[in-house]
């Protein structure tokens, strides 16, 4: 409460003078770096939703590679910082010892960088406060060699948390592909987190429903709440689970699938038209 008091007025002698708390010219600074490293890469997507186990990281990895299909230099960062996945999802396990800059490995033409790839987290879980993460995130951010490429998908940890907070604050994005699964009640969630990115000036571009059971009504009544288009559905599919839990992509497997993800892609980057 005391930084809240900080951060709007205080009495001077009869006047009223605006006080910004000092922490935020660190952000600013941070922010220029960031946009400045950065410079190379024409657009960052976040891909996010409200739980975990909606599918989050299934829709970034194959949005990724349904945009290198396409003809897109892409670059794939696992933003979830405390718990990553992207590494599983793609079959990488080759494990480096930290370097500055960070160089992101390339799985079959994506650029892909995670925390996974530093820290075995499977026999030392990473048991960070969130601070402790949002900083990782933030040196993800501004010490990553990505080079040139067209467009950044980031697999942003669910919920409204620490991480989040930091992509929005120092990171220009395009704005975020929000997914969900048919369920009423993860629609609302969904709708939660769409909210807090419009509130912090983040646009939001998309609704998926993955887990589809073909009505589509979640991922509609997420997309009408957020006022965004709705991209389109994955259906539920075993043989997606199947490609997905053996470290294959599915786009790059199934021409369905594929199709699927073209289709939502296209409309993503063409903002709908």
């Amino acid at each position: 409460m005391e930084e809240e008091k900080e951060n709007q007025q205080v009495t001077i002698g009869n006047a009223k003078v605006n006080v910004v708390h000092p922490s935020i010219f660190n952000v600013v600074k941070q922010r220029q770096r960031i946009k400045e490293k950065l410079s190379g890469i024409k657009h960052k997507i976040g891909v996010y939703s409200a739980k975990g186990g909606v599918g989050k990281t299934t829709v970034a990895v194959n949005l990724a590679f349904t945009l290198k299909e396409m003809g897109y230099k892409v670059g794939l960062l696992d933003a979830d910082i405390d718990c990553p996945n992207l590494h599983l999802f793609l079959d990488i396990k080759q494990a480096r010892e930290p370097e500055y800059p960070l160089k992101p490995i390339e799985k079959e033409g994506v650029k892909v960088i995670s925390t996974a790839m530093f820290v075995d987290e499977a026999k030392r879980p990473i048991i960070w406060r969130g601070p402790m993460v949002a900083k990782m995130l933030a040196e993800f951010l501004e010490a990553t060699e990505w080079g040139e490429l067209d467009y950044l998908i980031l697999d942003c940890s669910p919920g409204t948390s620490d991480s989040n907070l930091s992509i929005m604050q120092l990171l220009e994005m395009d704005g975020f592909v929000i997914v969900t699964t048919p369920q009423h009640i993860a629609a609302i969630n969904a709708i939660r987190s769409g909210m807090m990115a419009k509130r912090l000036g983040v646009a939001v571009l998309g609704v998926v429903e993955n887990m589809s059971d073909g009505s589509t009504s979640g991922g509609k009544e997420v997309s009408d709440a957020l006022k965004c288009q709705f991209l389109g559905a994955v259906k539920s599919s075993q043989n997606f689970n199947r490609l997905s839990d053996s470290g294959k992509i599915p786009v790059s497997e199934d021409s369905e699938i594929k199709e699927e993800f073209i289709s939502m892609t296209k409309k993503l980057i063409s903002g709908g038209d």
